[in-house]
């Protein structure tokens, strides 16, 4: 793909940590010309991973969020548009429509609107009934994690299994329920997914494996329980539905942009002439495996920000992308970090720490190299690991 020099005018779609990491790095990296940023909530550009963590605890207020001071975004000279929607794309004529009817045109565009989470079919309107993706969720299902309150989780991925501990310990009753083995299991293995099954039920949490929520009960409009798949009913006042996301590309479909799994991108992340994407929302393939892959982890949102700002900058020396993704985890007194792809993983190895100390160090691989590594309560062994990640050492010398 051909990219135009020297842009003078640019427009970032999604005001979250990819498009604030973009504007940041263009003007770090010299841009002078127009730069706005869209963002459709009316929040400045907040930080998402304590959302399910320190928020939903309480340990922290939504300010502390704040990726950045208000003195700070002014001095970065954008044109920012909170609280107003990209709603189509026009590539023809270089022009981003947005939901209050303005249009806004461009040299450069990058598309960084993320992901929403996904909804039970039914529940829209039911009183009790919760997503976590955004501050306004966490801060809404925070006022229901009250002790006593029953609480019904729908789904064990990252976003559950955080939330089922924070409720718990808030004195909620808690049950967990999902369709995989045990939590967590499809990205950690069934031995690291029966240790967190194991430290929620001995927090009090009831934990339902291998069963799905067919629909959630309601009486009034408001939430009374989820009915489970086998026919059995759990009660609940609150349920937070956590069963993963969807790209926001809607607003994209009539645009002729290529759309799968997210905005279809080359290896240095363009979509399009002058046309980028960074974020949960870009899928790109691996300059090392050649697979195409969408990452939604805050530190790959980052990284992606940066290498698009750069890229931009670049013009037709612009280069590709890679990244070694990066995750953590806070449950109960369980620290867990993870690099790299352990989603699939032929081989699973414990190679420091055990299970039975709930300290250790995993490494994830196929026959021919290491794809991703899982620390539990070892982060320094952790950063020691990621080398070989980088570096898909082969499995056989990693491990021996």
């Amino acid at each position: 793909m051909s990219h135009p020099e020297h842009p003078e005018r640019v427009v970032v779609v999604g005001a979250s940590a990819a498009g604030l990491g973009t504007a940041e790095a263009l003007r770090r990296g010299g841009f002078t010309g127009s730069l706005t940023l869209v963002g459709d909530e009316l929040h400045p550009p907040y930080d998402r991973p304590p959302l399910s963590k320190q928020l939903l605890a309480g340990a922290w207020e939504s300010e502390r969020l704040h990726l950045r001071s208000a003195d700070h975004l002014t001095g970065l000279g954008l044109d920012l548009r909170l609280g107003v929607r990209a709603c189509a794309l026009d590539v023809g004529r270089r022009e981003v429509r947005l939901s209050d009817g303005t249009g806004l045109g461009y040299h450069a565009l990058v598309i960084a609107t993320g992901v929403r989470a996904r909804r039970l079919p039914g529940t829209d309107g039911v009183s009790g009934v919760h997503t976590l993706r955004t501050m306004d969720d966490a801060l809404a299902l925070r006022t229901s994690l009250r002790p006593g309150a029953r609480l019904a989780v729908v789904g064990a991925g990252f976003i559950g299994a955080e939330a089922a501990a924070v409720a718990s310990e808030a004195g909620s009753d808690v049950t967990l329920i999902s369709d995989i083995p045990q939590p967590l299991s499809d990205v950690l293995g069934a031995e690291l997914g029966a240790l967190l099954t194991r430290t929620h039920i001995g927090h009090g949490v009831r934990v339902e494996t291998g069963v799905s929520v067919k629909a959630v009960t309601t009486r009034d409009g408001a939430a009374t329980g989820v009915e489970l798949s086998d026919g059995r009913t759990v009660a609940a006042d609150v349920v937070l539905v956590g069963i993963g996301t969807l790209p926001n590309t809607e607003w994209l479909r009539d645009s002729g942009l290529p759309l799968g799994n997210g905005v279809e991108c080359d290896t240095r992340l363009s979509a399009a002439t002058g046309i980028w994407a960074a974020g949960d929302v870009a899928s790109w393939p691996d300059p090392v495996t050649g697979l195409r892959r969408r990452v939604e982890h805050r530190t790959n949102a980052a990284e992606q920000g940066l290498a698009v700002a750069r890229n931009i900058l670049a013009g037709e020396a612009a280069t590709d992308f890679s990244t070694v993704p990066y995750i953590w985890s806070d449950q109960y007194d369980l620290k867990i970090q993870m690099y790299g792809m352990t989603r699939g993983a032929e081989h699973v190895r414990i190679v420091e720490g055990s299970v039975a100390d709930r300290a250790l160090v995993a490494l994830y691989g196929t026959a021919d190299s290491v794809r991703g590594v899982v620390a539990i309560n070892m982060a320094r062994a952790a950063r020691t690991y990621r080398r070989l990640v980088a570096e898909g050492a082969p499995w056989p010398h990693a491990v021996a």
